[in-house]
C-alpha cells in the first residue's frame, strides 16, 4: 500500500467517524450569505461557453444550468479537502450541495489521467457522473493567458464520436501563482447514457501550431446504480391562460430533473418560467437560475435532494417569458431601420453595418429583472438566403438589446426573424402541489 492510499483511507475513517458531527453543525446565516454573494459576483466577471451537440433534437432546446442554494457544512468541506487531489475539486463545488453529498456518498470517480507535451500539460483529475449528468474536474499547467478562453473542448465517445450532449464550461481560473489552473466541464446528457470510455479533447484557438490535449479514461457505472428515482406528476397548471403540464421529477444522485410540457394550443410560445422552484415539506426551496426554452417544454434542472425522496414538493414560479404565436415573426428594413411585427414591446432602435456585419439594437419596455434576453433563429432576407446570428447582447438595466448578424450586411431587401427568446413580460405568481408517493 502506498503512502498516498494510507494517507487516503486514514483520513476517510475520521471523516465516517465524525460525519454525524459535521452534518449537524450550524453555518451562520451571515456567512453563507457572503460566500453566496462572492460566488455570484465572480461568476459575473468571468467568460462562459456554451457548446451543444443535438443528434435528433429541436433546434430551440436548450438546457439551463442552476447554481445551488442549499449550505453545505464548511468543516465537512475541510476535511474532504485534506484527501489527496481533493482540495481544488471541493473549492470548486462548494456551493453546490449535490455534488457535495455526491463525494460523501463515494461517487467521486479519481481519474489522474495526463497528457503533457512542450512543457504543458492537460489532466483530468476525476468525475462525478450518474445517468443524467458528469462534471469532469482537470488542472491546466504551463498554458498562457487560459482565462481568456482561447481553446475549445471536445467530448468523444470511445469510436471518436462526438457525444450528444450539451456541456457548459468557464474559462479555467488560476490555482496558484505557477502557471496552474483548474476547472469543470458540466455535461447534460440528453438522448443516451454517460459512455463506458470518455475522451476530452482541449484545442488552442487562433494559434498557427494547433496544439490540442488528449486525455482518455473508462467510466464506471456501477456506483450510482439504482440510485435513480421516478417521481409520477401529471398534473397540469394554468399561468396566464395558458397550459403547462408537469410530467414526473427524476432524483439522480446530481441533481432532481423536473419534466415539462408546454400545451400544443396555447395562445402564446413560452420561452421560459420565472423564478421557479420546489419546495420540500420542510421548507427548504431548491432553485433554478432560469428554467427550460422551447417552443414544447424541456428539462428543468434543480440540485440534488440528499438522496432521499421528499415526503412533499410545491412548485411555485412567478410568471413566464412568453410571446404570442402570431407575433413571433418581425420583418426589418435596415436601410431606414424600420419593424414590422412582433410584440408592441420590441422596438428597433438602429440598424448599422460593420464590416461584412449587420448590428441590431433593440429596446424592450418593462423588461425589470428579466431571467432571459433576446435572440432570433430562422433569419432570411427577401431572396431567401440564410442569415446567422454571430453575437448577442442584453443590457436589463436599460432594457436594450444588440444583435449582430453574421455576413448581414450583404443582405437583399427585408430581413425576417423569428424570435428564439424574448425577456421576462408576464407576472403571474402560481403555485402547484406535486404529490409523492412512498
Amino acid at each position: 500500500m502506498t503512502d498516498e492510499q494510507k494517507s487516503f483511507d486514514a483520513l476517510e475513517k475520521r471523516l465516517n467517524a465524525r460525519k454525524t458531527e459535521y452534518e449537524t453543525m450550524p453555518v451562520p446565516d451571515a456567512t453563507y450569505q457572503a460566500v453566496q454573494a462572492g460566488v455570484r459576483q465572480a461568476a459575473r466577471k468571468r467568460k462562459s461557453r456554451l457548446r451543444w451537440y443535438m443528434s435528433s433534437i429541436s433546434a430551440a432546446a436548450l438546457i439551463l444550468l442552476f447554481t445551488g442554494c442549499i449550505r453545505v457544512s464548511p468543516a465537512f468541506a475541510s476535511l474532504v479537502e485534506q484527501l489527496p487531489g481533493m482540495e481544488g475539486i471541493v473549492s470548486m463545488i462548494r456551493q453546490d450541495k449535490g455534488l457535495m453529498m455526491a463525494i460523501d456518498k463515494s461517487l467521486l470517480q479519481q481519474v489522474g489521467v495526463t497528457d503533457e507535451h512542450d512543457g504543458t500539460s492537460l489532466t483530468v483529475e476525476g468525475i462525478i457522473t450518474d445517468e443524467s449528468r458528469m462534471v469532469i474536474f482537470y488542472t491546466m499547467k504551463g498554458m498562457k493567458d487560459l482565462e481568456k478562453g482561447r481553446y475549445d473542448i471536445d467530448l468523444l465517445d470511445r469510436d471518436g464520436k462526438q457525444l450528444p450532449v450539451a456541456f457548459s464550461y468557464f474559462s479555467p481560473k488560476p490555482a496558484s501563482e505557477n502557471g496552474i489552473y483548474e476547472d469543470k466541464i458540466d455535461v447534460s446528457f440528453i438522448e443516451s447514457l454517460p459512455p463506458q470510455e470518455l475522451t476530452v479533447i482541449f484545442k488552442e484557438r487562433g494559434k498557427k501550431t494547433n496544439n490540442k490535449w488528449k486525455v482518455t479514461f473508462p467510466v464506471d457505472h456501477s456506483l450510482t446504480k439504482g440510485m435513480k428515482k421516478i417521481i409520477p406528476v401529471n398534473q397540469t397548471m394554468t399561468v396566464d391562460g395558458q397550459r403547462i403540464h408537469v410530467k414526473q421529477a427524476v432524483l439522480y444522485p446530481t441533481r432532481l430533473v423536473l419534466d415539462i410540457e408546454y400545451d400544443r394550443n396555447n395562445t402564446k410560445k413560452i420561452f421560459g418560467i420565472r423564478d421557479l422552484h420546489l419546495v420540500d415539506e420542510q421548507g427548504r426551496a431548491w432553485r433554478t437560475d432560469s428554467s427550460s426554452i422551447g417552443g414544447s417544454g424541456s428539462s428543468v434542472f434543480f440540485e440534488s435532494m440528499d438522496f432521499s425522496t421528499p415526503k412533499k414538493l410545491t412548485l411555485q414560479g412567478s410568471g413566464l417569458s412568453a410571446v404570442n404565436k402570431d407575433e413571433l415573426v418581425i420583418s426589418i428594413d435596415p436601410s431606414p431601420g424600420e419593424i414590422h411585427g412582433g410584440p408592441s414591446s420590441l422596438k428597433l432602435l438602429q440598424s448599422t453595418v460593420q464590416g461584412k456585419n449587420l448590428i441590431l439594437e433593440f429596446s424592450i419596455a418593462d423588461a425589470q429583472n428579466a431571467t432571459s434576453g433576446l435572440s432570433f433563429t430562422n433569419i432570411e432576407d427577401s431572396k431567401g438566403n440564410p442569415f446567422e446570428i454571430n453575437e448577442v447582447g442584453w443590457s436589463p438595466s436599460v432594457f436594450e438589446a444588440r444583435v449582430v448578424i453574421k455576413n448581414g450586411a450583404a443582405a437583399k431587401g427585408n430581413l425576417t426573424m423569428e424570435i428564439f427568446s424574448y425577456p421576462d413580460q408576464i407576472r403571474v405568481p402560481f403555485s402547484i402541489e406535486i404529490p409523492v408517493t412512498p
